[in-house]
């Protein structure tokens, strides 16, 4: 890993377009990670030590490592409040960033093992995995148990990918052809309300949040959920950062697209159940009426026509779809054993 030290670089616009505060550091890699996006010139004399902390600890289970990736993944996204305009693409991040991703990945790989290689039949095996996958529902504790507090925490979780959701599938764009692309373009214009102001499900979600007395505001509960959660996230901007992980992306988005419907449906319940009315549940409502049409769409349309062309990439998209499943796994049963004992599942209060 090299830092670098070099004359500053053309700053250009420094307005920050509603870039998230990231938390008060909680360890050596949060409180580098801070230091090196505050000064990407300066070499703080704790690297070499928290690369070692970065080797020997479980990166998805750690929040202090979680917190740092995060914070620099959301350089590619809205930016990080008070980080250095040049932080971006400085040397010095990115060799950070290089580092931290390499770990992340290893993980990852242990806790799905990695599938490269011929898969002509890629989307088959994705619905066979959604098909066989006997883990607890989390939607279904939440309808059962519906209630202000549950649909809260559920929704302070959701709200790191939710309050920005689409836009790590967007990298895949120029990064696909032929019929793939076609039908990625169709499902993210969906997911941004086909153009209109205010109908993006982002912004939708924002309406949920609203309506159980949260703040929608981009990142603001970053500091509230624990490193399971995180890693959800930066799961799919891992893959969404790095092209040769095209189709693991690919492979993410068609899982999530094939298992929508039946989660969705439940959570609009559980919203309507705790007296919501329709415009807080209209996100929910939402995808169960568009998954109906994106997952055929994602598994036939995407998966498989881009496995049509790059055959190679077979093993990788359903990866993408193992490693999803394990990591959202992880967070289900997180939530689910906290509420199943009365306590919250989030790091600090709301």
């Amino acid at each position: 890993m090299t830092f670098l030290r070099e004359p500053e670089l053309v700053r250009g616009d420094q307005r920050e377009h509603g870039a998230p505060s990231m938390p008060p550091p909680i360890g050596p890699l949060t409180a580098f990670t801070a230091a090196v996006l505050h000064d990407p010139r300066r070499r703080p004399g704790v690297v070499e030590l928290t690369a070692l902390a970065v080797d020997t600890m479980d990166p998805l289970t750690d929040l202090d490592f979680q917190r740092s990736l995060y914070a620099l993944h959301e350089l590619h996204y809205r930016g990080v409040a008070g980080a250095h305009p040049d932080a971006e693409w400085h040397p010095n991040v990115v060799g950070w960033w290089h580092h931290m991703a390499g770990r992340f990945e290893s993980a990852l790989c242990d806790v799905a093992p990695l599938r490269l290689g011929d898969e002509p039949n890629a989307g088959d095996e994705i619905a066979a995995l959604v098909e066989t996958s006997d883990g607890p529902s989390l939607s279904a504790f939440v309808v059962e148990h519906a209630s202000v507090d549950i649909l809260r925490e559920f929704a302070i979780h959701r709200s790191l990918y939710q309050r920005k959701e689409a836009d790590p599938h967007s990298f895949a764009l120029p990064r696909v052809g032929g019929r793939a692309k076609a039908a990625l373009v169709e499902i993210q214009m969906d997911e941004y309300g086909n153009g209109v102001p205010g109908r993006a499900h982002a912004d939708l979600f924002a309406e949920t949040m609203r309506a159980l007395d949260l703040d929608p505001t981009y990142g603001r509960y970053v500091a509230h959920v624990p490193a399971v959660t995180m890693t959800t996230v930066n799961l799919i901007t891992h893959l969404a950062l790095h092209r040769r992980l095209l189709a693991a992306l690919l492979g993410h988005l068609a899982l999530f697209e094939m298992t929508s419907v039946g989660p969705m449906g439940r959570y609009a319940e559980a919203m309507r159940a705790i007296g919501a009315p329709d415009e807080a549940c209209e996100f929910y409502d939402v995808h169960v009426v568009a998954d109906e049409h994106h997952g055929p769409l994602a598994r036939v349309g995407l998966v498989d026509a881009h496995i049509a062309e790059h055959r190679d990439d077979g093993g990788l998209a359903v990866w993408g779809a193992e490693v999803t499943m394990a990591v959202e796994g992880r967070f289900s049963a997180l939530l689910l054993d906290h509420w199943s004992r009365g306590e919250s599942s989030l790091y600090l209060p709301a």
